[in-house]
């Protein structure tokens, strides 16, 4: 019997002990926001199919639309944007479908990002990536692109493709995906932004 009462009180005390590693393992926090298309122009902003940010307890916050004019510089078939945090991760996206600049002469059948901000332990890692489909500029089809791509179209305007900003700081990890980021006199347009950050202390 006493044999008995030692094994069951040394496997509860590796139960608890694996309980108590598993909760320390989890983040402290999370954020992110999924940004389906932002637009500013002149002083005249919008943001449309914005999930918010997510609250630092997690959880998950999707937003979706369609059939959209943006001030009249941008329509979008359909966008959909979604953030979430559990377990030891957090998660956004961001995607839209049929979108055209005319002003620019830019489009794009598919646009999306994607981005995951996650802990090993205390240690945080990011990663995320953008999948464009039959991008054009100006008539011209453009490959998609490694990260951070820039091009100069005329009236100076910059077209980004893929533009991704990360950082590791610590116990914090935050990365941003841009798919398309477009900026000229008066004008910040930005399409399929997603942003994952984690806090693993």
């Amino acid at each position: 019997m006493a044999l008995r009462t030692s094994i069951f009180a040394a496997v509860l005390a590796v139960a608890v002990a694996i309980s108590a590693s598993a909760a320390s393992a989890a983040p402290s926090s999370y954020s992110g926001q999924a940004r389906p298309l932002s637009v500013s122009a002149f002083g005249v902003g919008a943001s449309v199919g914005d999930t918010g940010p997510l609250p630092s307890s997690g959880g998950s916050q999707t937003a979706a639309l369609t059939n959209l004019n943006v001030l009249g510089l941008v329509s979008v078939g359909l966008l959909e944007g979604t953030t979430s945090g559990s377990g030891d991760k957090s998660t956004s996206s961001a995607s839209l479908v049929s979108v055209s600049i005319p002003t620019i002469g830019l489009s794009v059948d598919v646009v999306k990002s994607q981005t995951t901000a996650q802990c090993n332990g205390a240690t945080p890692s990011v990663s995320g990536s953008a999948d464009l489909v039959n991008v054009t500029l100006l008539g011209m089809p453009i490959a998609v692109p490694m990260p951070n791509v820039s091009i100069t179209a005329p009236g100076g305007i910059s077209v980004i493709l893929n533009e991704k900003t990360s950082s590791i700081n610590g116990s914090q990890g935050s990365i941003t995906v841009n798919a398309v980021h477009v900026t000229g006199p008066g004008t910040d347009i930005v399409i399929a932004s997603a942003e994952s950050d984690i806090n693993c202390a």
